[in-house]
């Protein structure tokens, strides 16, 4: 058996024959998650005993509002049971344009808006339509970890553009456009940004805009998901740039600013032929998601922002308490996230010493120590598209985050 060949062996009962089961290649080049490996690891010790500090998972630790519970209830007392239309309910993608032009200055229709299972799906449903073999995808590092996995599932090539915490994780126009080759497809990326909380002004995506406005074949897959989670003045969307408008794709969702990770729904927002094409590639996928979910939706888009802003605010006081210990451990570097709840500091310091005999060579191994030693579940920034870095959420009380950073703090002052 070699890296890409899993072998697996399933016995018949009846007959006792010993069958060969061979993976396809799309599954055993694909990578796991690296989030949730690492929170399943951290699972896995809590089981055994172990008080693990998880700040693996990208999750807001606040459940979701009340009056947003109160309309999936009374969605199932309505009798919102049945099959629901695979792009979405009529009167949801009406909110969802509703919000973009209310919140974002944007003017979408309803057959404009798919909605699915979640911003991750709205994602693979935008890459698999418009990427084909061989075609490339820009992307600039740190990224998201499904972003790469989701080009190669497309069988596309991710390109990627390297940025430092010195530019606050940011590409920059000469970069984007040294990116671009005949091959170029698709640009991705996210902003406010996971893992690293960076946020383009308007004058960033303007000076991006002027690169793409030379390259007129290449769309832009823009990730949106922590839009309310922005501690600026407001969020600003690429797609408010008319020139390159019908080339983008907006993936938003209600994960983040609405506290319903559990609940699995996000959307796409793009020209009525690329959302025609993403509904026809889910309708043979998930068709529609949840009835009850959708129709907690709207609640959540037509109703009280209180409950989201109250969120932001607690996690700008987290953001501050942890950025103030992170500065206290030497040779830890990080920049000072404007957005989503992750730090991403740089941890190349350590590479190099070891701990007890073991050398840690790369970020993969520091977070395994980590987990293992300080009891604090962090995901190596390797499957970021950044080696030197590791991301942390602050997504979880203060007194946790506190303990997690002495933790920390304490293990790297042991390494020789």
């Amino acid at each position: 058996m070699n890296e890409t060949q899993v072998e697996n062996y399933l016995y018949l009962p009846e007959t006792s024959i010993k069958m060969s089961l061979k993976l396809s290649d799309r599954i055993n080049k694909l990578e796991e998650s690296a989030t949730i490996l690492m929170s399943k690891k951290a699972r896995e010790l809590t089981a055994k005993g172990v008080d693990v500090i998880n700040l693996s998972l990208g999750e807001p630790d606040f459940t979701t509002p009340k009056h947003i519970c109160d309309a999936a209830k009374s969605a199932l007392d309505a009798g919102y049971t049945f099959y629901t239309p695979v792009a979405g309910y009529l009167d949801l993608r009406q909110a969802i344009a509703g919000k973009l032009k209310r919140e974002n200055g944007l003017e979408y229709s309803a057959d404009q808006i798919v909605v699915s299972t979640g911003a991750k799906q709205s994602l693979a449903n935008a890459v698999m339509t418009l990427v084909n073999p061989g075609d490339e995808v820009i992307i600039p590092t740190p990224y998201w970890v499904s972003y790469s996995e989701m080009v190669k599932l497309a069988e596309g090539t991710s390109v990627f553009i390297a940025t430092t915490v010195e530019s606050n994780f940011k590409i920059t126009p000469a970069q984007l456009e040294a990116a671009i080759t005949p091959k170029s497809k698709v640009f991705m990326f996210s902003s406010p940004c996971n893992p690293t909380g960076s946020v383009y002004s308007k004058e960033e995506l303007a000076a991006l805009v002027k690169v793409f406005e030379k390259h007129p074949d290449i769309y832009i897959i823009s990730d949106e998901i922590y839009e309310h989670i922005n501690f600026g003045t407001e969020h600003n969307s690429i797609a408010s740039f008319d020139s390159i408008r019908d080339r983008v794709v907006i993936i938003n969702g209600f994960s983040k600013g609405y506290a319903m990770t559990g609940w699995r729904l996000g959307y796409m927002a793009a020209t009525k032929a690329i959302a025609a094409a993403c509904d026809k590639m889910q309708s043979q996928i998930t068709s529609g998601t949840c009835s009850i979910a959708q129709r907690a939706a709207i609640t959540a888009l037509t109703s009280d922002m209180t409950p989201t802003y109250e969120m932001r605010e607690a996690f700008r006081k987290r953001r501050a308490i942890v950025y103030d210990l992170i500065k206290d451990i030497p040779g830890m570097k990080s920049n000072f996230p404007e957005g989503a709840f992750y730090f991403f500091p740089d941890v190349s310091s350590f590479f190099g010493k070891s701990y007890n005999g073991t050398v840690i060579k790369d970020a993969n191994e520091l977070a395994l120590l980590l987990l293992s030693e300080a009891h604090v579940s962090t995901v190596s920034g390797e499957s970021f598209g950044d080696p030197n870095s590791i991301r942390f959420s602050y997504a979880t009380s203060e007194d946790k985050l506190i303990e997690a950073m002495r933790r920390i703090k304490a293990f790297l002052s042991e390494l020789k």
